[in-house]
């Protein structure tokens, strides 16, 4: 795999302030269109693909802007200070989609699809969880059977972000039978269009409006054994972890930004809002609020800061890194949740009314707890890392 070329600190300091133009004047201004729709309009899709951002996880070798993981970090915090859904569009693609590739595919699979998903002219689309296989990846029943030259899939995938504006799929599938185990799982690069691969109706959900997820349904899906991610039966979930990882520490990012954007709205909102002859603001009771809200988000940003810069340092999420990031994860998520549930509080009865920011941001958040493994999941995580160095100490 070609070095990454990394932009200078003035040229990212320069693209840093193009972001935050772009939030403020394009962004932000747009997410009453969001309402009620399936994905994100096209035009502002084009947006996010003018400003690099289906690239900044990527090489410039491949066509991407290669930033490290600190600098993508912190595009990001700028970024989901606008709904979440935007960052939903490209998120799949930065990290799910395009890092097992990079670090786990061919030569030959990372120049087919990088420069591409770079670009954003192909979105990528991650498709692991399954009916009965979320939290547990162990227990997922998608199969690929070996038939000659080719893979043959059958399977069912549950709640795929952007399978319906998809144009390629990173499809985990069990090519060992009779296993319940990480060994007999395998990665595969699925063209959307493939003959027998289908997407259900667009889910609806409480929150994320214009981010669409769906079923994926495998009708035997015959892909050529080129499509194996790196050539390997059994590497599926190294492989799958590898972007997971990644998204954990860019969805705990996406939690900060949300909840900046929330206190933001809140402090506006109790600064001009008058009861009992003077603002809001000046009761002692909502001054501790947003205290508590700004001291919560300002450990989140630092503690993602210093992970993303020890992500960098490692050259790749292992062993405490990977504790730290699930850290990074439940702590934000959690965090996000708080500040919403605060911020709708100081909003009164108008927090509660449809259309207002602080109602729709408080149905989105609410997500963060959940995918990209739940709180519980995390808690779990960290915990056995502990564990396991506590007994080799």
């Amino acid at each position: 795999m070609p070095d990454i070329m990394l932009p200078t600190a003035a040229e990212f300091e320069t693209y840093l302030d193009s972001i935050r133009r772009l939030v403020r004047e394009k962004l932000i201004p747009a997410e009453p269109r969001l309402d009620g729709q399936e994905t994100l309009p096209e035009d502002l899709t084009q947006l996010l693909r003018d400003a690099g951002l289906f690239g900044i996880s990527i090489p410039t070798a491949y066509g991407g802007l290669g930033l490290t993981m600190e600098q993508q970090v912190r595009v990001m915090f700028e970024v989901t200070r606008a709904s979440s859904v935007f960052r939903a569009r490209f998120s799949t693609t930065i990290g799910l989609g395009s890092q097992p590739i990079l670090y786990n595919g061919t030569e030959a699979q990372r120049l087919e699809w990088l420069p591409r998903m770079a670009s954003g002219e192909a979105t990528a689309s991650f498709a692991l969880t399954e009916p009965e296989a979320g939290s547990d990846a162990g227990g997922l029943r998608t199969t690929a059977r070996r038939e000659g030259d080719d893979f043959v899939i059958n399977g069912t995938k549950r709640y795929i972000t952007n399978a319906r504006q998809a144009d390629v799929f990173i499809v985990m599938a069990r090519t060992v039978e009779g296993t319940r185990d990480a060994s007999g799982i395998s990665a595969f690069i699925v063209p959307a269009g493939t003959p027998g691969l289908s997407c259900g109706a667009a889910d609806k959900k409480m929150g994320q409006d214009g981010s669409a997820t769906s079923e994926v349904y495998f009708d035997e899906v015959r892909v050529p054994a080129s499509a194996l991610i790196g050539g390997r039966e059994g590497g599926g979930f190294k492989t799958a972890m590898r972007g997971i990882n990644h998204a954990r520490l860019h969805v705990a990012v996406t939690c900060v930004g949300q909840a900046q954007r929330l206190l933001e709205e809140a402090l506006a909102y109790t600064m001009n809002r008058r009861q009992f002859g003077q603002a809001l603001a000046e009761f002692q009771l909502v001054q501790a609020q947003l205290a508590d809200s700004r001291s919560e988000i300002l450990a989140g940003r630092s503690m993602i800061l210093e992970t993303a810069r020890a992500f960098d340092a490692a050259g790749e999420a292992q062993g405490p890194i990977v504790a730290d990031i699930a850290c990074c994860k439940l702590f934000c998520s959690e965090m996000a949740g708080r500040v919403a549930d605060r911020a709708l509080q100081l909003h009164g009865g108008m927090g509660y009314m449809h259309g207002t920011v602080v109602e729709q941001l408080f149905r989105d958040v609410r997500l963060f707890r959940i995918f990209e493994g739940a709180s519980d999941v995390q808690r779990l995580l960290i915990g056995k890392t502990m564990v396991a160095e506590a007994k080799r100490a």
